[in-house]
């Protein structure tokens, strides 16, 4: 792989407490994305923000306001995560589809390719800039502008079911399933504007569980023991 993006749950980053930051659990992803910068390969990174808030639960607040505090708060994990890969040696960068003064850089491609190229990992925050996309849809948008090879989407469960294991005990584990029956069953990989979106700029994409041992390196290096979806 020459360039990967990496998506990371939010929840999955606040461990246990289920809000906030657990910084063990974030620093041992520091470690091994820092293994993978050494060895050549480009990482840009897309966080969640449910950790921190998760707008479509909320019936008392506009939509539009709703999402503006959810991509927020994928700025907050965005800089925390930054911070703590600097701490582990990486360079990084910060961009956004909208200005948030010196916090972060206006996203563009060019800007982008040029931090890769100096070999820093790329954090990409706010979603789309736009209400009613998730971050499934930014991930996605991000890979096709960027070109990556790969989405990786490190969840806290294994893999892509055909029902919900934690409802049905006997669901069955798909080793991989094509994009195209992602959106005909619903399997809920991304939402469906992200499935179409991969589908269409044919970004295939990984699902695995982060908070295994090294999950995200194994990823990478073949060891894989969650869902690789197909386009």
């Amino acid at each position: 792989m020459r360039r990967i993006l990496l998506k990371l749950s939010g929840e999955a980053l606040a461990g246990d407490k289920k809000t906030g930051f657990d910084e063990e659990t974030v620093k041992k992803v520091a470690v091994q994305v820092k293994e993978l910068v050494d060895d050549g390969i480009q990482v840009g990174i897309v966080i969640g923000g449910g950790n921190f808030w998760r707008g479509r639960s909320s019936e008392n607040i506009d939509r539009t306001k709703a999402d503006q505090i959810g991509m927020l708060a994928t700025v907050m994990n965005c800089i925390y995560v930054s911070e703590i890969f600097r701490s582990v040696g990486m360079k990084t960068n910060i961009l956004t589809p909208f200005e948030c003064g010196s916090f972060t850089k206006l996203f563009s491609k060019d800007r982008a390719n040029k931090y890769f190229e100096k070999n820093m990992v790329v954090f990409f925050a706010g979603g789309t800039g736009h209400p009613y996309f998730s971050t499934d849809t930014g991930v996605v948008l991000r890979a096709a502008e960027v070109d990556a090879d790969v989405i990786l989407l490190a969840k806290s469960i294994d893999g892509v079911y055909d029902a919900d294991p934690a409802k049905h005990p006997g669901a069955k584990k798909y080793a991989e399933v094509s994009i195209d029956e992602v959106i005909a069953k619903n399997l809920q990989v991304v939402d469906l504007t992200a499935s179409i979106l991969a589908r269409d700029n044919k970004i295939p994409m990984w699902v695995f569980r982060l908070n295994d041992e090294n999950s995200i390196i194994n990823t990478v290096k073949g060891d894989f023991n969650g869902t690789k979806v197909t386009v």
